[in-house]
């Protein structure tokens, strides 16, 4: 089981998830959507395409951009579509 935890809350969990570059990448289903924000930022990946963001917002506090997700990976990159990975302080534990 892989969950992500920020602030003292449980943001994500799952028994399944898939694992790229060391990072963690949850279902979009697994993850708490009450703790996302939209963001403007993006970021591009030679291989797996462009990114998203969301800044993380619990109990007042915000981590800004501190989960992306692929919403239309490269092929290579299939398997995380629409996944969410996280970052900047959150803990994960797989």
């Amino acid at each position: 089981m892989a969950k992500a935890t920020w602030n003292g809350k449980l943001i994500a969990q799952s028994d399944t998830f898939e694992i790229v570059e060391g990072n963690v990448y949850f279902p979009p289903d697994s993850v708490n959507k009450d703790y996302l924000r939209a963001s403007d930022h993006s970021s591009h990946c030679p291989w797996k395409g462009d990114a998203s963001y969301y800044t993380l917002s619990v109990d007042g506090k915000e981590n800004a951009d501190a989960a992306w997700y692929y919403q239309a990976p490269f092929e290579k990159a299939a398997n995380i579509k629409d996944h969410i990975a996280f970052w900047k302080g959150v803990e994960v534990e797989h």
